[in-house]
C-alpha cells in the first residue's frame, strides 16, 4: 500500500513515516502543504493520503476537497493537533475517511490506515 504523507513540519512527517514503515506500509512521497500534496497526488497516485489540516499556502481541508475532485475514490486521513469538533466535521465533509489527533499514537495511526483501506 502506497501512502503520501503531508505535513508542514518535517519532524511530524518523519514520525508518521516511521510508524508506517515499521508496520509494513510503503511511503511513496511527502508534501509540505496542500498545494504540493495535489501535485504529488497526481504524480504518485498513492492508495492513501495522511494529511495535516493546518498548513501554510493551502490547508489540508482545501487540499482534500481538491484531491477528491480529481479523484472521487481518493482515501484521505486528516491529522491535526486540534481535536476540535468543527475541524473533524469539516474534514469528514471534505471527504476524509478518518481523523487522527496529534501527538500520534502509533496504534491509532495504523488502525486508521487499515480501516481506510477496507
Amino acid at each position: 500500500m502506497k501512502i503520501l504523507v503531508v505535513d508542514d513540519a518535517a519532524f511530524m512527517r518523519m514520525m508518521i513515516k516511521d510508524i508506517l514503515l515499521k508496520n509494513g506500509f510503503e511511503v511513496v512521497g511527502e508534501a509540505t502543504n496542500g498545494a504540493e500534496a495535489m501535485v504529488r497526488y497526481k504524480e504518485l497516485a498513492p492508495d492513501l493520503v495522511l494529511m495535516d489540516i493546518t498548513m501554510p499556502e493551502m490547508d489540508g481541508i482545501s487540499a482534500a476537497k481538491a484531491i477528491r475532485q480529481m479523484d472521487p475514490t481518493a482515501r484521505i486521513i486528516m491529522c491535526s493537533a486540534m481535536g476540535q469538533q468543527a475541524m473533524v466535521l469539516e474534514a469528514i465533509q471534505a471527504g476524509a475517511r478518518d481523523f487522527v489527533v496529534k501527538p500520534f499514537q502509533a496504534d491509532r495511526v495504523v488502525d486508521a490506515v487499515r480501516k481506510a483501506m477496507r
